[in-house]
């Protein structure tokens, strides 16, 4: 029998990814956790605030927040208290921080990380380019890219380019295949704009056949075959000693540790 899900309220008073970042990293540390996740973006009033607040207190979870203003700080506090709900306060430790070390007073506007400035016109224009290059869609823009994702099928390259470009990095992201030559744009660029991406065969090949399964296909084809993982292996780690290229082994590393790791290379 399936265990029950959790549930993890996340209230806002922006759009609520900073507190959704958080919880999801802290996701990745525990196993066999099935875990809802509901979030509340643009709370900007009290009556909302306890809206919110009700609902959570029915699923009995806990409620992630990144309020600034300072009624409805008091508000949410308030209101865990009435209704006996676990709170945490994912912005406020990190402000006070400020204000006690810097001798500073925070601005309490909601949304200010999300204006729009020149970093965010640099992000959407990179989320457009890397959505546009995904799978090798477009080769001649290797060359215009911050970073170039190199990996066999099932070794996160999509989600790590979106992850990236978010950050602002132009990524194109490009499928290794035994059969299939790379194309000469690799060899024309620098070293470490490129990053090879591989996994341990045998993990490889439980992503695999569960993918097929999901699909409705058989499990025992090629494509999650053991013997066929450990020729695409030889072959992308032979190419990326052609390329000079760092390697990075993403077995068992969340999206955000493997974006790390890239991020230091580069």
């Amino acid at each position: 029998m399936d265990e029950p899900s959790h549930f993890i309220t996340i209230c806002s008073d922006s759009l609520g990814d900073t507190a959704e970042a958080v919880v999801q990293a802290v996701l990745h540390q525990f196993e066999n956790q099935r875990v809802t996740i509901k979030r509340y973006g643009n709370v900007r009033h009290e009556d909302e605030l306890r809206k919110v607040m009700e609902e959570a207190a029915k699923n009995n979870g806990f409620v992630a927040y990144t309020l600034v203003q300072p009624e409805l700080r008091e508000t949410i506090r308030e209101e865990a208290v009435r209704l006996d709900l676990r709170i945490v306060d994912i912005m406020g430790p990190m402000m006070q921080a400020f204000i006690d070390t810097f001798d500073d007073a925070p601005r309490q506007r909601p949304g200010l990380l999300h204006q729009l400035d020149e970093n965010y016109f640099r992000r959407i224009e990179a989320i457009e380019f890397t959505v546009a290059c995904d799978d090798g869609r477009d080769l001649g823009a290797m060359l215009k890219a911050d970073i170039v994702l190199l990996g066999m099928s099932r070794t996160s390259k999509t989600p790590l380019s979106i992850f990236l470009a978010h950050r602002g990095k132009k990524v194109v992201n490009y499928p290794i295949v035994p059969e299939i030559s790379p194309p000469g744009q690799l060899f024309k660029l620098p070293p470490q704009r490129m990053i090879g991406l591989t996994m341990e065969p045998e993990h490889m090949l439980k992503i695999r056949s569960e993918r097929l399964k999901v699909l409705g296909l058989p499990v025992d084809s090629q494509y999650a075959s053991l013997e066929r993982i450990n020729e695409e292996i030889r072959y992308a780690e032979a190419l990326f000693k052609r390329l000079g290229c760092p390697v990075i082994d993403i077995t068992d590393k969340a999206i955000e540790e493997t974006a790390g790791l890239i991020m230091g290379y580069i």
